[in-house]
């Protein structure tokens, strides 16, 4: 029996999934950030942790892993690598290769090996792979670097547009009672003082805010939607053109808490508008598996195994790291 190791490390958990060759889950782990870009230390000793809690639990050890793949939020550029090889290297797996944990993402969310991946959640990302194996990455750095939005860009929009509107900039907006009941004021001076004098940052949770104003109609918090949904059209044309996937059928995997869900039909219309436009050809697909999920099919197509119908629809239904818990249960 083969045995395959995938790893998912990003910037707020790690999760690590073993199977055997027939997609069988026989071991799990999880730990904190995986991102050496926000701690190379941290990142080592989370991944680490990760993976032998996974190894433990499926009483394996790194020389019975046909091959291990590890997608890495964070290994964006050549400098990242420089640092993410000797990391990985250092756990000792015979076979193992690393990638941004944008190509997780892609692989668990479209049957074909290519195709574009939108990245929408604490922040933002897109990559894409065409039939010939190339691969480019767009943004997924901040906004001075050219990219808008995520969760975090979008809880400062929403503060904003509440403070503009309080001081006559802006419209009025339903983000404005929706805000101060979420963060427990009662008039926008008060909470416009507290972040003021205390130099506070706009929690990340008030995002989900632009969604219940659009709901309602709110023009504000549409606006805001429609901005994003073009920001990450744009991404999209980039990846297709620079790739050369204009003529080619490709999914495009929506990723990430903000499209993933369906709140994100206010973002994704703009996103299919953007996509169609230029790739006539192509779908848009929401990701409801988990992404470790993807790390673990590359590893079987790296180690060889061709992707089988049986191991694919076996392990497409892993939707969550809970789901993952539960169908462990399920065989003990």
């Amino acid at each position: 029996m083969k045995y395959y190791l995938g790893v998912d490390a990003g910037g707020s958990k790690t999760y690590t999934l073993i199977t055997d060759e027939q997609g069988n889950i026989i071991g799990k782990g999880h730990s904190g950030n995986g991102n050496h870009q926000l701690g190379v230390d941290q990142a080592r000793a989370n991944i680490t942790h990760s993976v032998e809690m996974a190894l433990q639990q499926a009483n394996l050890t790194r020389s019975d892993i046909e091959f291990a793949f590890f997608g890495l939020a964070g290994a964006d550029r050549p400098i990242d690598y420089t640092i993410l090889r000797p990391l990985i290297g250092e756990l000792g797996f015979p076979q193992h290769e690393i990638d941004c944990d944008t190509m997780i993402a892609l692989r668990a969310g479209t049957a074909q090996p290519y195709g574009v991946v939108l990245i929408c959640g604490s922040g933002t990302n897109s990559a894409g792979r065409n039939r010939h194996g190339q691969f480019y990455q767009c943004g997924g750095f901040n906004y001075q670097f050219g990219d808008f939005g995520g969760g975090g860009t979008l809880a400062v929009e929403v503060f904003r547009s509440v403070i503009r509107a309080w001081d006559g900039r802006e419209t009025p907006t339903l983000l404005t009672n929706l805000l101060l009941e979420a963060l427990g004021f009662s008039t926008v001076k008060d909470m416009f003082d507290d972040f003021m004098d205390n130099n506070k940052y706009v929690p990340l949770h008030t995002a989900k805010l632009l969604f219940q104003a659009a709901h309602q109609g709110d023009e504000v918090a549409l606006r805001i939607l429609r901005i994003q949904g073009e920001e990450l059209g744009k991404a999209a044309t980039a990846i297709i053109k620079r790739l050369n996937m204009e003529q080619e059928s490709f999914n495009v995997v929506l990723a990430g808490s903000v499209i993933a869900r369906g709140e994100g039909a206010y973002i994704q219309a703009y996103i299919e508008q953007a996509v169609s436009e230029i790739a006539p050809h192509a779908s848009l697909v929401k990701l409801n598996v988990e992404p470790v999920v993807g790390a673990v099919w590359l590893a079987m197509e790296a180690g060889g195994k061709a992707l089988s119908s049986e191991v694919y629809e076996k392990l497409k239904t892993v939707s969550d790291y809970q789901s993952i818990q539960l169908l462990d249960k399920t065989r003990m």
